[in-house]
């Protein structure tokens, strides 16, 4: 899902790594849903790429099942 939108606003990893200031191996784990953002993240996800409270329910969910 993350990937989807970011795709969607044609971000490359790279840009949304640096966005989020962060390395690019931390973003990549995001964007194949591999792992939970800190909250600071998570903010800064919702921001960038304009995610509903259910795009992110949805995240959660996958990650913690």
């Amino acid at each position: 899902m993350i990937r989807e939108k970011r795709n969607a606003r044609k971000y490359t990893q790279a840009q949304m790594a640096n966005m989020l200031n962060m390395s690019l191996r931390q973003y990549a784990r995001i964007d194949k849903e591999e792992d939970i953002s800190r909250r600071y993240i998570l903010r800064k996800l919702i921001e960038i790429l304009n995610l509903s409270d259910e795009d992110i329910g949805m995240y959660i969910r996958k990650m913690v099942s």
